[in-house]
């Protein structure tokens, strides 16, 4: 690994580390809102059962997160932008 490409990855665990131990705020956050995974699902025609098992969650969780009671997190975050974004091959794919 390049020298430059060391310190970059070594900065970026820095700030990562400063953002979790609340000594500063991240810059950006991605974020889903409970209203919009309602509004994705449907859009896609799929039902509750069907959409959890899709990315992986209880429906009790998907639920939680349609009534506002949680938010979606980490990689269930992210497969449910990408859905939002492309959902006919996401869709696709996480169905091989």
């Amino acid at each position: 690994m390049e020298n430059s490409t060391f310190n970059e990855l070594l900065e970026s665990v820095q700030q990562m580390d400063a953002i979790v131990k609340g000594k500063v705020q991240p810059s950006r956050e991605n974020f889903v809102a409970a209203v919009e995974v309602k509004q994705i699902r449907k859009k896609t025609k799929l039902s509750q059962d069907k959409f959890a098992q899709l990315i992986g969650v209880e429906v009790s969780t998907l639920r939680n997160w349609e009534q506002g009671r949680r938010e979606p997190t980490g990689p269930a975050k992210i497969l449910i932008r990408a859905i939002a974004n492309d959902p006919v091959h996401v869709i696709k794919a996480c169905r091989k």
